[in-house]
């Protein structure tokens, strides 16, 4: 297993007569198998919520849910369940699936009571995924249909940093209406994970399925961008970089030094995941000229190798005494990925200040900003939530919840 890496500037061209130049550079990695076959062995953690609020019907959707993972995992794979309503315990400890049919007797006799303590959840779970996470792919399924009232979100902040540090991945699904979503992706983002909304739950067991085939397709993990720039070159100041593909997620720079350091999280196989660097470039001589470079440490689960290295690849610009752009179509796309979640921060933050005026202009602007990019159901959802607050109508959670997620990915 190797990586795939490719760099590109928003306009590969520079004009020497220009003291400094503004240029977006789009970083595309992915994992690359040099013999096709099986990844590492997947050792995950469903992290459930069965308070009171998940009785009847959501809580038997994620039961089903349940047990399409248990059938899913292939010969090798571990699972750990582990459940919280204002407590939390482990219901099923991490091992080697051996007996399937034990393990959904399990998840059946789970029942809906109590409050909720996402925290104490997740505490448990980074403790059963750490049991068995060398030489693995280890990730975490959380769901929860409510509020952390039982807990503390700035522990769920640390919990999620932490498992980061143990190279632990953390995804997060928001079940019905009511759960809070800056917790969720905040977490999400933090773990190198995704966000999820399951609006309805029929929509549970498609949910599940389409995160467990995403962890499938994990073939690196605890990549590291290590992004080394000419002294003429700098980070923009005020978030310089995030990712944008397949979801929006603002990256810290986790060092100053040289070479920066920036963390990727999992690399998946044959998909790639792209970092957007906002750079400010001084003057330079004129002809080809070398800003940065390039280069990924990562670890390969499947040899159980730690800190490899992959080439370190140059970012190569062309100084013009008669400037003529040549913008990179494909970068312009990433841009305005980017544009339309920031828009879209502003515009939910407008909101909350009571702003409607504002909230609806800048929820205009992330619409045309998604319609430029093609993104027709972003373009629809943003734009049907603008006219609903011009109209001096309340957006409902519904309408928040979409918002959120349709301003961070493209929706199939």
């Amino acid at each position: 297993m190797r990586v795939g890496l490719q760099a590109a500037l928003s306009d590969a061209h520079l004009d020497g007569a220009q003291a400094t130049s503004q240029r977006q550079l789009a970083i595309s990695l992915s994992a690359i198998a040099d013999t096709p076959g099986r990844t590492a062995p997947l050792n995950l953690c469903l992290i459930l919520d069965h308070s009171g609020s998940m009785n009847g019907r959501p809580l038997d959707t994620v039961k089903q849910a349940a047990y399409r993972i248990v059938d899913s995992l292939s010969p090798g794979d571990r699972l750990s369940i582990v459940v919280f309503d204002h407590r939390a315990k482990v219901l099923v400890p991490n091992q080697v699936i051996e007996n399937p049919a034990a393990i959904k007797v399990e998840i059946n006799q789970l029942r809906a009571s109590g409050g909720t303590a996402i925290d104490e959840g997740m505490r448990l779970g980074i403790e059963e995924l750490a049991k068995a996470k060398k030489d693995t792919i280890s990730q975490a399924f959380l769901l929860t249909d409510g509020e952390n009232e039982h807990g503390s979100n700035d522990r769920c902040m640390k919990l999620a940093e932490l498992a980061a540090t143990y190279n632990l991945t953390l995804n997060t699904l928001g079940f019905g209406d009511h759960w809070n979503q800056d917790v969720l992706e905040q977490i999400a983002d933090a773990a190198g994970g995704t966000l999820s909304y399951i609006q309805k739950p029929e929509e549970a067991v498609s949910e599940f399925s389409r995160l467990f085939n995403r962890i499938q397709a994990v073939g690196l993990t605890n990549a590291h961008l290590l992004l080394t720039l000419v002294p003429q070159a700098r980070l923009a100041e005020l978030k310089p970089v995030a990712q944008v593909v397949p979801e929006t997620i603002e990256l810290p720079v986790i060092n100053e030094g040289e070479p920066l350091l920036i963390r990727l999280g999992d690399l998946l196989i044959d998909v790639p995941k792209v970092v957007l660097a906002n750079l400010y470039i001084g003057q330079l001589p004129a002809g080809p000229q070398t800003i940065a470079r390039v280069q990924v440490r990562y670890d390969d689960p499947l040899t159980g190798e730690v800190d490899l290295l992959s080439e370190a690849i140059p970012v190569e610009a062309d100084v013009q005494s008669v400037y003529q752009s040549a913008l990179n179509p494909q970068v312009q796309q990433h841009v305005l990925a980017l544009a339309k979640y920031r828009q879209t921060q502003i515009a939910e933050a407008k909101l909350v200040q009571g702003d409607l005026a504002g909230a609806a202009t800048m929820l205009q602007s992330a619409a045309k900003t998604a319609l430029q990019m093609g993104d027709y159901n972003a373009a629809t959802v943003l734009q049907d939530n603008a006219t609903r607050i011009q109209a001096g109508e309340e957006l409902s959670e519904a309408d928040r919840k979409k918002t959120r997620i349709v301003s961070k990915t493209v929706l199939q």
